[in-house]
Formats: C-alpha cells, structure tokens, sequence
C-alpha cells in the first residue's frame, strides 16, 4: 500500500477530502492506517505537483474521526478492459 496524504475536510456532502502526495486513479480503494476500508476514490482535482482527492466514504460514521489522519490506497493493476482507444 501506498500513501495517498493526508485527510483535510469532509465536505457539507459527506465526502472526504484529502490533500495527496500522489496521484491515485479513479475507483481506487482508501484505507487508513489499520487496513480498514474508509472509501473510494471519487474526483482528483487541483494542481498536478499534489491533487486533491475526494472520496466516497463507505461508512457514515468514520467522518467525525478522520479530519487530520494519514491515509492509504492500493494501486490496480491496469488491464485493457475500460480503456479509450483512438
């Protein structure tokens, strides 16, 4: 596992906000230090040198907690499938 940053805000919509160190992809997995599962990756935007990362969290009750806190994600391996093609 890979550190993705740090948590700075849950948004007024529930998602959780975190300044990266990395650029993770869409649909990645988050999790916090213990190996619990917190969310997914959402929206990466910002700038390039380090991104904002929105994630869905998968449970409503981690949000009170996580402001501040190290997270992780596991990079997936890229296979052809949902791929553009030109």
């Amino acid at each position: 596992m890979d550190v993705l940053g740090v948590v700075e805000d849950v948004s007024y919509e529930g998602l959780i906000i975190v300044r990266g160190d990395v650029t993770p992809e869409h649909g990645n997995i988050v999790y916090d230090f213990k190996q619990n599962k917190i969310g997914t990756v959402k929206r990466i935007f910002g700038p390039v040198d380090r991104p904002y990362v929105s994630v869905i969290p998968s449970d409503k009750t981690i949000l009170k907690n996580i402001s501040g806190k190290k997270v992780y994600f596991e990079r997936g391996a890229q296979h052809g499938k949902n791929k553009r093609r030109n």
